[in-house]
């Protein structure tokens, strides 16, 4: 089943749960990269201060998964991704305009809010590998496992979708910058991170996924949906 007319919508509208959950996850992914430059200690690791938000995107992609299934889930994935490409070019086109004489913070709006064209192509590419791969395994885990063992299938899609984003955001941005065992450091350290933040707000997503399927009547399975990230279907 996935209908998201209800009595009262017009057909082809989205419920206001729906539309509540995409402004949450354009929200988290735009935050998380604006927030990202500034670098935070956590013990004795040392990790990017989007970590406070970012895993959020990852367990909202979960719900959407899960109630709504891979096909819905696919347009949020590329609206995030359309959205934050808007705010990253609108940050840059600000900082190269001049600016007036009486503003006297260029460098440190630069320094902020400047984007390399590396980081923006390691940032793009992590997010689209990692949020298409948590989607695909947890529909697919979905379908296997008949709908059971909920906390099984988001935290191993995340296991996977993580640490695609990690390895691929670390190796990108900052290869042959930093050693070799230091990329992998970092990128592992980011790894766990995310998937102890998933797991430790597990209870919360069975309450955000149980009270959906109760309010919209869904609980989509992919059994014949294509998991092509470009299908238009």
């Amino acid at each position: 089943m996935s209908n998201l007319t209800r009595p009262g919508h017009s057909p082809g509208s989205y419920s206001s749960w729906f539309l509540l959950l995409v402004a949450l996850s354009v929200t988290t992914l735009i935050t998380a990269n604006v927030i990202g430059s500034k670098l935070v200690r956590l013990g004795d690791y040392v990790l990017p201060a989007g970590i406070l938000i970012f895993p959020l995107s990852y367990i909202i992609g979960d719900v959407l998964t899960e109630v709504y299934g891979y096909r819905l889930a696919r347009r949020v994935i590329w609206l995030g991704f359309f959205c934050n490409l808007l705010a990253v070019t609108a940050i840059w086109a600000a900082g190269a305009w001049p600016p007036a004489g009486v503003w006297r913070h260029q460098r440190a709006y630069e320094a902020i809010l400047g984007y390399t064209p590396r980081l923006v192509a390691a940032s793009f590419l992590a997010y689209l590998v990692g949020e298409f791969s948590n989607s695909f395994v947890l529909a697919r885990l979905k379908v296997l496992s008949g709908g059971r063992k909920l906390w099984l299938r988001t935290i191993g899609s995340t296991i996977v979708g993580q640490g695609f984003d990690s390895l691929i955001f670390v190796g990108i941005a900052f290869a042959g910058t930093v050693p070799t065992g230091m990329l992998l450091a970092i990128a592992l350290t980011q790894w766990i991170a995310k998937c102890l933040y998933e797991a430790l707000l597990t209870p919360a997503t069975y309450l955000v996924v149980n009270f959906l399927k109760r309010q919209e009547g869904l609980d989509t399975y992919d059994y014949a949906t294509s998991f092509n990230p470009l299908s238009l279907e």
